[in-house]
């Protein structure tokens, strides 16, 4: 090889290393032109959440990057322990809050993991996507991240999230701190307590010794921290006897009559609606119903009602509970979609890492501090 390819070969080199270095963040810089919310640079100061529901009936989208999750799940844990001493213990709680300052982290810390995340040397967006992408191009790695790669990244980080949550509770129940709940040592949260029985799950046994019983999966009186998970989420549970538990709760729910069973009027209005949001929610456009509108409702009322005898039993209920009540596969995926129809510009249904570092608001949604959004996530109402 002569000397001058060879130092071809270097200045080609040395250029693509320069072009992989500075490229993408100035990629990033030149997108904020673009998009709104695009590119992270000094005029977009990253914004972390300040405000945090503890009710596990509201489902938020978790962060993209574990990273953002942590910073998020440690200031969490500050707001949650706050407001658990203001509950359990007035005694120890030392001051006295102003009007909303309720949900307002402690400043200094909120402060630093700001500065962190708006400091371009520890935390740039395009560095972070380079990083993250080969985690999430796993199956198979071919350079595109798929709706189902990005679906079990999701998944992935969801159930981190809500077993972190789970341990949280449970260390506040385990009184005798054996590593196991009693019934006697569960007491439902206080804004079950305090909600009126009209609001959903709270006049049903959603609290009660069936449920607790359903949960305990092998039987011996107490939850483990899977069983307690379960027990706090039954719609992601594999238990058979609680996915059962649901379905009783269900016909509770529905069974306007009061004869211990679903008729099909009392399926036709409420429940039928239910399963169709949710199939079309999920793309499924294989499912059969086209006809006059009760006409579908009778067709699968009819494909459930195994028995023949006109009603739904819960054991009958068992095919469509989780499209009754969904599970976290459900919004991972949900979560996935959208980030693929926002950030898939060749629109072939899968992510290239080009595409995700030219997108980089739709990852990073939940920090852009956006003027015109009233919704932290940047998503819309349909993906909570």
């Amino acid at each position: 090889m002569s000397k001058a390819s060879v130092i071809l070969y270097i200045t080609v080199g040395i250029l693509v290393l320069f072009l992989v270095s500075y490229s993408p963040k100035n990629k990033t810089d030149h997108d904020h032109h673009h998009h709104h919310g695009g590119g992270h640079n000094q005029h977009h100061r990253l914004k972390l959440r300040s405000s945090f529901n503890f009710k596990p009936t509201r489902h938020d989208p978790i962060p993209f990057d574990p990273l953002v999750a942590d910073m998020e799940r440690r200031r969490e844990d500050k707001e949650w322990e706050r407001q658990h001493i203001d509950h359990s213990h007035p005694e120890l709680a030392t001051h006295d809050p102003a009007p909303g300052h309720e949900s307002q982290p402690e400043w200094e810390d909120f402060m630093d993991a700001e500065d962190y995340l708006n400091d371009e040397e520890k935390f740039n967006v395009t560095d972070r996507l380079i990083s993250l992408f080969p985690k999430l191009d796993v199956s198979p790695t071919d350079g595109f991240v798929t709706e189902s790669e990005l679906t079990e990244w999701n998944m992935q980080s969801s159930a981190k999230e809500v077993m972190h949550r789970t341990q949280r509770d449970m260390d506040v129940h385990d009184r005798n701190k054996d590593g196991f709940i009693s019934f006697s040592e569960y007491e439902p949260p206080s804004w079950v307590r305090n909600s009126g029985n009209d609001t959903f799950g709270y006049n049903m046994g959603w609290w009660k010794e069936e449920h607790f019983n359903a949960s305990d999966a092998n039987g011996d009186g107490l939850l483990n921290l899977t069983e307690f998970n379960d027990f706090l989420h039954p719609a992601d549970t594999k238990n058979h006897k609680l996915l059962l538990w649901l379905c009783k709760e269900e016909v509770r729910e529905r069974d306007s009559d009061k004869d211990g069973k679903i008729g099909f009027e009392e399926f036709y209005h409420g429940l039928f609606d239910t399963v169709r949001n949710y199939e079309e929610d999920n793309h499924n456009a294989t499912h059969p119903y086209h006809d006059l509108p009760e006409g579908p409702a009778k067709q699968l009322f009819s494909q459930l009602d195994k028995d023949g005898d006109g009603y739904l039993s819960d054991v009958e209920l068992l095919p469509i509970i989780s499209k009754i009540h969904p599970t976290e596969h459900y919004y991972a995926k949900q979560q996935a979609d959208y980030i693929i129809s926002q950030a898939d510009s060749d629109k072939d249904g899968r992510l290239t890492l080009a595409e995700m570092i030219e997108h980089p608001y739709v990852f990073y949604s939940a920090i852009f501090n956006e003027d015109d959004s009233d919704d932290d996530y940047g998503f819309h109402d349909e993906f909570r």
